[in-house]
């Protein structure tokens, strides 16, 4: 008995986990349309899109990474990169 009660706590425990959130911060499409290469800056697209994962390369280069919801608990991955002034120079959207 004790170990049918277990057993069902463990199943129970495991339908409610969800998947670990991806990395970078999930944000919204239209926002991360904002983003213009060429004019928008680290500050804007920070005060835009919010804080997230970081690359700093040693040339002051910088990725960011966040992620767009796409439904289904699927994510794109929405990739800028800024020059070493700060500019946004590139931009990408990798789809799930």
């Amino acid at each position: 008995m004790m170990r049918a009660a277990l057993l069902l706590c463990a199943l129970f425990a495991a339908g409610c986990a969800t998947a670990p959130p991806p990395p970078g911060t999930a944000v919204d499409t239209q926002r991360a349309a904002a983003v213009v290469a060429g004019q928008s800056t680290r500050d804007s697209v920070r005060a835009l899109l919010g804080p997230t994962r970081s690359i700093r390369f040693d040339s002051g280069a910088q990725v960011w990474l966040y992620q767009l919801p796409r439904g289904g608990n699927r994510f794109a991955e929405f990739v800028i990169l800024f020059d070493p002034a700060g500019t946004v120079r590139k931009t990408r959207t990798r789809e799930p």
